[in-house]
């Protein structure tokens, strides 16, 4: 008799923790830490108010299985924290949590790599279904938020996918940059060589196609709140 092959198992879901909530409201952080371990078992939660925190969190070894973040906070501008904290986040998904609804926002969040996107007043059965399709691998998009398939990438978006393509220490010399600091104040903010700072100047203008500092700049502004809502 052939012996019956064993069908291949489906992957297991993801299991939710222990969560990173990066919000700069102390009673939305708790509430929302409330609802996540209402619908999700989340049993330990850790805030951070800006984003330069919860980097900090990620780089001292923070294991967290889920990061979730609002778009406005005080070093933040646009979507440039998302992609950020999606570069130094590795596998952990990062789901926004906004009460910024506009329709092309929620797209423009979700090409910049959130594993979903959840109004900030939702009742806890969108969070219970938000997070059981993000545990399964799926982005989580709004319901009645349609995602149109992408044609020729052009202004926001194609900045957000050169943006996406930095590492966290460029996306980081690349905000000094946006400060206005010279590469020598950059070095020593970072305690790295002018050399190092030098080379990832030069790998960042050409992974965002531009041959100047003050090109670099106006492009990274191009991923603001006010240019994606543009009509």
């Amino acid at each position: 008799m052939t012996p019956m092959l064993a069908s291949p198992l489906a992957p297991r879901p993801r299991t939710f923790a222990a969560a990173l909530i990066v919000d700069d409201h102390p009673l939305f952080c708790d509430a929302l830490s409330m609802t996540l371990r209402a619908v999700a078992g989340i049993g330990r939660t850790e805030t951070a108010d800006t984003l330069a925190g919860a980097l900090d969190r990620l780089e001292a070894g923070e294991a967290v299985d889920l990061i979730v973040l609002d778009l406005n906070l005080p070093d933040v501008s646009g979507l440039d924290g998302l992609i950020r904290l999606r570069a130094a986040a590795g596998e952990v998904p990062v789901v926004v949590v906004s009460s910024i609804t506009d329709h092309r926002m929620i797209a423009a969040t979700l090409r910049a790599g959130a594993a979903g996107f959840v109004p900030k007043h939702s009742q806890r059965e969108i969070f219970r279904r938000a997070l059981d399709r993000i545990a399964t691998g799926h982005v989580f998009v709004p319901e009645g938020v349609v995602i149109e398939e992408e044609g020729p990438v052009t202004g926001p978006e194609e900045v957000i996918r050169r943006l996406q393509q930095l590492t966290r220490q460029q996306a980081r010399i690349l905000e000094l940059i946006c400060e206005g600091k010279l590469n020598k104040q950059i070095a020593y903010d970072l305690s790295i060589a002018d050399a190092t700072v030098k080379a990832h100047v030069t790998a960042i203008m050409r992974k965002l196609g531009v041959q100047t500092r003050t090109q670099a700049v106006l492009l990274a502004r191009e991923v603001s709140f006010a240019t994606i809502l543009h009509d």
